[in-house]
């Protein structure tokens, strides 16, 4: 016979059981719920990520062939598939956003040493975006091609860890490179893009705030590679580059770098610092 917790129930014993309450008692999630708490649905979506369900279909099978453990798992109700939707639909999301950013600020010092490959002690972000795909009859509202609908998922990771720091949700025509507009930088970190975030004046403006970028530029772009890093020393702001740029062409007699980052022409690394 089996003793002792199941693996899922020992995975969400390190959910903060008291700021998940707070969290719902802040939005009246649980407002005229007979049965199916907020702790229920929680506890449904998280199996269905961990297990990779497809469906609400899915969810409700699967559970239901584990009717006689659910207990043990963790939920105080049965899981039934237009409960599951109807509370997805209706309840306050703002809720486990709130947990979400618990969670990222208990992950987070966890992993403050953990070592990613570079010899740096500062914060290192990725930012990208992925699309979804949706149905088109069912999420009209988010129209993407002329048979399908889609979302854009923008995320900002915490190379250590893994950890996402940052999540905006936009319609699937929306352009990456505006949401480095919602972005907001944090002072020393190193912010690593593709070249869909190719924007002069967006560039350009991360490199004025507190914080450092590094992009990819297209092949016939100005750049190979733009990295700069800005601190602040009272008032003075310091620019270090951490790879010079190389401007290329096809008129060079008529090209002129932009000025969207620290852009040198034969200084070194060391020369500047000592400026």
């Amino acid at each position: 016979m089996h003793q002792g917790k199941l693996v899922f129930a020992q995975v969400m014993a390190h959910l903060p059981l008291s700021t998940f309450r707070r969290c719902v008692a802040r939005y009246d999630g649980e407002h005229k719920v007979k049965s199916f708490s907020c702790l229920d649905q929680f506890y449904a979506m998280a199996f269905a990520q961990l297990t990779f369900r497809e469906s609400l279909r899915d969810i409700e099978a699967c559970l239901a062939t584990q009717g006689q453990r659910l207990y043990h798992l963790g939920f105080r109700s049965p899981v039934a598939r237009n409960t599951l939707a109807n509370a997805n639909a209706v309840r306050p999301w703002q809720i486990y956003a709130d947990l979400a950013q618990h969670l990222i600020g208990i992950a987070r010092p966890l992993y403050a040493n953990e070592p990613i490959g570079l010899d740096l002690k500062e914060t290192v972000y990725a930012f990208d975006a992925t699309t979804i795909d949706l149905c088109l009859s069912v999420y009209p509202w988010a129209p993407f091609r002329s048979t399908k609908a889609a979302i854009k998922l923008h995320t900002l990771l915490d190379v250590r860890g893994s950890i996402p720091s940052f999540i905006h949700i936009s319609d699937g025509k929306t352009h990456e490179v505006n949401v480095l507009d919602a972005l907001t930088p944090e002072p020393g970190a190193f912010y690593l893009l593709d070249r869909g975030y190719m924007d002069f004046a967006r560039l350009h403006a991360l490199h004025e705030a507190p914080a450092a970028s590094s992009s990819s530029a297209p092949s016939a772009g100005c750049a190979s590679s733009v990295a700069t890093r800005t601190r602040w020393t009272g008032s003075t702001r310091r620019c270090f580059a951490i790879r010079r740029s190389r401007w290329r062409s096809s008129t060079p007699s008529k090209a002129t770098p932009p000025r969207c980052a620290a852009w040198w022409s034969g200084t070194t690394m060391a020369s500047a610092s000592r400026s």
